[in-house]
């Protein structure tokens, strides 16, 4: 490969590896066109994965800053850069690697952070964001029923109270300065006049 098709090819992969959330190392040594095929196709959605030459690939993550595949670039090998959710790429690798087992995934790298290969069928034993933004949404509906509901129950039976003492109002009528008690130290000094002067009549 000439030196200007080489530097376009690391460029080319180390901008992958800078533009990327996750990359999964694997060595594919046995399998055919028509097997890669199907796991481009399964894994397109969130992933594109690209058979790639070892040293080239060695230097464009070097450029990128990815230490992660260092001393496992050897054999066959294609990574799978994600761009969409690393646990659903790490899921369709899983599954085809089970179903074909010549496909070997070797490492990963997930936000800058190296991860094993057990590491990965971990990544891909997790629920999917979405599932868990689902899961998240509905428990958050539920706390905002129960919160709707103990607000609602105070301030209904506030409206019964107010409900009350406006029918109660409206029946009896409102209080008048006629119909209120006479203030009960002019009336004790009214009764007590009228006995002194029941008295001097007697004298």
């Amino acid at each position: 490969m000439p030196n200007a098709q080489k530097d376009a090819a690391i460029a080319d992969l180390a901008e992958k590896f800078r533009t990327s959330t996750a990359a999964v190392l694997t060595e594919y040594r046995g399998l055919s066109v028509a097997q890669l095929t199907k796991l481009r196709t399964d894994l397109r959605e969130h992933a594109t994965y690209s058979v790639v030459k070892n040293t080239l690939t060695q230097r464009a993550a070097q450029e990128a800053g990815v230490t992660a595949f260092d001393g496992q670039l050897e054999g066959p090998t294609a990574i799978a850069f994600i761009t969409g959710d690393p646990v659903e790429a790490a899921k369709g690798l899983r599954d085809f690697a089970k179903e074909n087992p010549l496909l070997v995934i070797k490492s990963g790298v997930l936000d800058g952070n190296p991860l094993t290969g057990d590491e990965i069928n971990k990544l891909a034993n997790l629920e999917s964001r979405e599932t868990l933004l689902a899961k998240l949404a509905g428990a958050m509906n539920a706390q905002l029923s129960q919160a709707v509901y103990l607000f609602a129950a105070p301030l209904s039976q506030t409206a019964r109270v107010v409900d009350a003492l406006r029918a109660k109002v409206e029946t009896e009528g409102p209080v008048t300065d006629e119909q209120a008690p006479a203030n009960e130290p002019e009336a004790a000094a009214a009764e007590g006049s009228t006995d002194v002067a029941e008295g001097g009549d007697e004298g």
